[in-house]
């Protein structure tokens, strides 16, 4: 049996539905389907279990798995309640962990490119201790899992015991089917896309640095496939191990990725610029490009889809 922990969530649902396409019904998905309609995420897919998030640790007990992929956190980069998203992002995950090295089982687990905090240190995916202890996230989610990442490396490079294999995965952008459930956390394409269909305004943010345009704010944008596809390949790659970034190494701006939306429905643009809120001005990233050269080097080939 493999366990997809946040299974009925936005990557979380794509992974089962590509391993249930890959012949696997064995799938169990921890997570919290709630009243929102997330169950549809998974309507359409053969599960082995479904197992509440309070309850994972009793089901885990004597059990055999071929893997945990570990996906399921609060990923809301505005929460605030710091004990919970402690809890819950990085606690739960060093449980998860343990249990996984207890075990030998294969630990897949999310990471997240907010950890890089405003990109001045770069993008590039260096899992040396020096290289994680330099980096500053700018909210809360991204320095829960910037914990992780520090304590999985720690580990790592004393020599301690680890699963056998671990793999921590940096995902930038994504978008793609599944994630209507997730509201204001929505991609900003899956949030605008009825506006560019019914043709009304999409609105944008305006950039408040020199030197930036309104909307040429920058991010690397990678479809849900694609992050699927490279989570299909760690699966099959038992001996790789590491931090990796996955992303299309290709930042394009918030006015490109709604431009094209207009594009591919041959709608006539029409975009406008509004301020951004205050509170959020001050933890805005203007840049995200992921360095995927250690991705490649670890044997990935797979392409990534074009915005």
């Amino acid at each position: 049996m493999l366990l997809v922990t946040g299974g009925a969530g936005f990557i979380g649902s794509n992974v089962v539905a590509a391993l249930n396409d890959a012949g696997r019904a064995d799938v169990a998905v921890c997570d919290f389907l709630g009243n929102d309609g997330k169950w549809r995420n998974l309507a359409k897919r053969q599960l082995a279990d479904v197992v509440p998030p309070a309850e994972l640790m009793q089901w885990l007990d004597g059990r055999k798995l071929d893997a945990i992929i570990h996906l399921g956190a609060i990923s809301e980069t505005t929460a605030t309640d710091g004990d919970l998203v402690i809890e819950t992002n990085f606690r739960l995950s060093l449980r998860l962990l343990d249990w996984c090295t207890a075990n030998s089982v294969p630990f897949i687990y999310a990471s997240s490119a907010s950890t890089y905090g405003d990109g001045e240190q770069g993008f590039r995916d260096d899992a040396s201790l020096d290289a994680l202890k330099k980096l500053r996230p700018m909210n809360l989610y991204g320095w829960s899992k910037h914990l992780f990442d520090m304590a999985v490396i720690e580990r790592a490079a004393k020599g301690g015991k680890m699963p056998p294999q671990w793999a921590g995965l940096k995902f930038f952008n994504v978008f793609g089917p599944n994630e209507y459930h997730k509201g204001t956390m929505m991609s900003v394409l899956a949030r605008r896309f009825d506006d560019v269909k019914s043709g009304r305004v999409v609105q944008l943010f305006k950039s408040h640095r020199d030197g930036i345009a309104d909307g040429d704010q920058r991010r690397d944008f990678i479809h849900v496939d694609d992050v699927v596809r490279v989570i299909m390949w760690l699966l099959a790659a038992r001996s790789v191990n590491g931090i990796f970034n996955v992303g299309t190494g290709k930042a394009r701006s918030f006015r490109d990725l709604i431009l094209a939306a207009y594009g591919a429905l041959g709608a006539k643009p029409n975009i406008e610029y509004i301020d951004m809120p205050e509170q959020i001005r001050g933890s805005y990233q203007y840049f995200t490009e992921a360095e995927v050269d250690h991705l490649r080097g670890a044997g990935y080939n797979g392409g990534f889809t074009a915005l």
